[in-house]
């Protein structure tokens, strides 16, 4: 792959990659061939090290091309024949000069001839293999997706357009591609004054990737809602829902469109539903060894109603299919009514809510229970008549799960109570109250070491000795995680559990901040204290707990 492997392998060297003696052993062992790959392949050194020594040893810069977005306009530049044989993409031009990423700038056969191919002076920078064939699907769409892993392709659309469609659906296939490498949760296509935003929301930081003329509004809009193959070309005045389903590296992916009018043309957003979260188990959760031991205690259970609670956003839905996944067994009937179906699960039945032909939450359950299942999830508890049919359910006989909008997990009993539920229902109904919030996980690749701040230590409460015991790792940024220092996300929980003593204080109408303060005295831990446990295991950092749990101050 590189043209200089010895004087490759004495960059690294001098760079501190790698020691002289190691590459030496390597080399006695293998001979000449191939050492570098060897080096990556065993992790000794990362594609990131090769682009800043070999960018060092030609004079030129790096350049990220991961978190860029690459026009498509550039395959009228080169051609993905040329572009593989180099190893290179072009990626800028500034009218003078054409700036073109390669993978090895120390390969002065490839720097003498690009010019000579493009016809135009080359500013070269260096970049990754994988950032440079990121980019060619970017600027080749489809055409790299019929060759390459990383292709994507329509599932159930309408006729594919060609001709003078072209670039735009290079443009729209590039930003899904981008999105998907860059692990996006979800996709903001938004209309500006005067330009075209797009924006990616990863580990729950939306990222601005890309700013395109105002103009090419209407096609990429168009072109979205033809893919969906549901939503109304035509129509520009009211907000639309659609479903877009797609391949992607050879992995099925669902994206959920929701368009909405503004002031300067319609926006899309577009949610990622990764089918992979449905494998998930309580550990990947974030749910550590005594918290995975309660809750899978608590899906033992024959009866009752488990909740989960936070704010849109914390990962309730999630934690939802990862207990349906984990009591998903051939002996139990499990029915679930969502709004909407975001995950299809085998040997589940699920049913979708269509509140404008009548069936709601409400009518979903009533009709569900005559078909005799052993699990429920209701995807949320929404008004009385939903909570009093879930709250019936789980009194006889049936194990049910559903979520509430509430900011910490004893403040349910108060909200269930405002919706009108009676106090003696819900301590004889309620098991437990799960409330979570999702913090950033620190990347294991770049982690190292960290000292809490005394603002930290005081926000956090934490004393010397828990510090010393600990193993506590702060952000740092690589190539892996996109310099961020962060790769994931990880939930923080409180769990609240209804046992007999907490039955009698429901009973007795306790105010939230009496039944807290109690349910802390019988060893509730908080969402604070538990991210704290995550902070002292070097998971993620003191600034992330703090961030989420603001009022969680106690």
């Amino acid at each position: 792959m590189y043209s200089n492997e010895d004087y490759l392998i004495e960059l690294l060297v001098e760079a501190g990659h790698m020691t002289a003696e190691h590459a030496a052993e390597v080399r006695s062992k293998l001979g000449d061939e191939h050492l570098v790959q060897h080096f990556l392949d065993q992790g000794d050194v990362s594609e990131g090290n090769i682009a800043e020594v070999t960018a060092a040893g030609s004079g030129t810069q790096v350049v990220d091309l991961l978190n860029a977005f690459v026009d498509p306009v550039f395959s009228n530049v080169m051609s993905l024949e040329d572009c593989r044989k180099f190893n290179a993409v072009p990626f800028a031009d500034d009218g003078s000069y054409l700036s073109v990423a390669i993978a090895d700038p120390l390969n002065f056969e490839v720097t003498d001839a690009l010019p000579l191919v493009v016809g135009r002076e080359v500013n070269f920078y260096a970049a990754t293999p994988t950032a440079i064939h990121s980019a060619w699907q970017q600027v080749f769409g489809e055409e790299v997706g019929q060759s390459e892993a990383a292709g994507l392709t329509v599932v159930g659309a309408g006729g594919e357009d060609d001709g003078d469609d072209a670039p735009v659906i290079k443009l729209v296939s590039g930003i899904l591609v981008d999105a998907f490498k860059m692990r996006a949760s979800d996709i903001h296509i938004e209309p500006l004054e005067t330009s075209l935003r797009v924006r990616n929301r990863i580990d729950g930081k939306l990222v601005e990737v890309a700013n395109h003329p105002k103009k090419l509004l209407p096609a990429v809009i168009a072109r979205l809602k033809v893919m969906s193959s549901t939503m109304s070309i035509a129509e520009k005045r009211i907000p639309q829902d659609g479903r877009i389903q797609i391949k992607m590296g050879g992995k099925e992916v669902d994206l959920r469109v929701s368009s909405v009018p503004s002031n300067h043309g319609e926006s899309i957003v577009m949610r990622i539903l990764d089918k992979s979260a449905l494998s998930l188990g309580l550990p990947q959760l974030g749910f550590l060894s005594d918290d995975q031991e309660t809750f899978r205690e608590l899906l033992g259970l024959p009866d009752g109603i488990i909740l989960v609670t936070g704010p849109t956003g914390s990962g309730k839905t999630t934690t939802l299919y990862a207990c349906l996944n984990e009591i998903n067994k051939p002996d139990r009937k499990i029915i679930t009514v969502e709004d909407p179906v975001e995950y299809e699960m085998a040997g589940i039945n699920q049913v979708m809510v269509r509140t404008d032909i009548g069936m709601t939450f409400a009518a979903a359950l009533r009709s569900m229970l005559r078909q005799a299942p052993n699990i429920i999830m209701v995807g949320e508890i929404r008004d009385k008549e939903t909570a009093n049919i879930a709250i019936n359910a789980s009194l006889t006989g049936h194990l049910v799960f559903s979520t509430l909008h509430t900011n910490d997990a004893p403040s349910t009993v108060a909200r269930l109570s405002d919706i009108g539920i009676k106090n003696f229902l819900i301590a004889s109904a309620v098991r437990a109250v799960v409330a979570q919030r999702l913090v950033r996980k620190l990347c294991d690749k770049c982690k190292a070491p960290a000292v809490l701040t005394e603002k930290e230590m005081r926000s956090l409460n934490i004393d010397q000795s828990a510090i010393n015991e600990g193993n506590i790792m702060g952000p740092v940024g690589c190539e892996s995680c996109r310099g961020s220092g962060y790769r994931g996300r990880i939930g923080i929980f409180e769990i609240f559990l209804v046992d007999d003593e907490v039955r009698h204080l429901i009973n007795q109408n306790l105010s939230t901040p009496q039944l807290r303060s109690r349910a802390r005295e019988l060893g509730m831990r908080t969402l604070r204290e538990d991210g704290i446990r995550k902070v002292l295991a070097g998971m993620t950092s003191a600034e992330e707990v703090i961030g989420v749990t603001m009022s969680d101050s106690e």
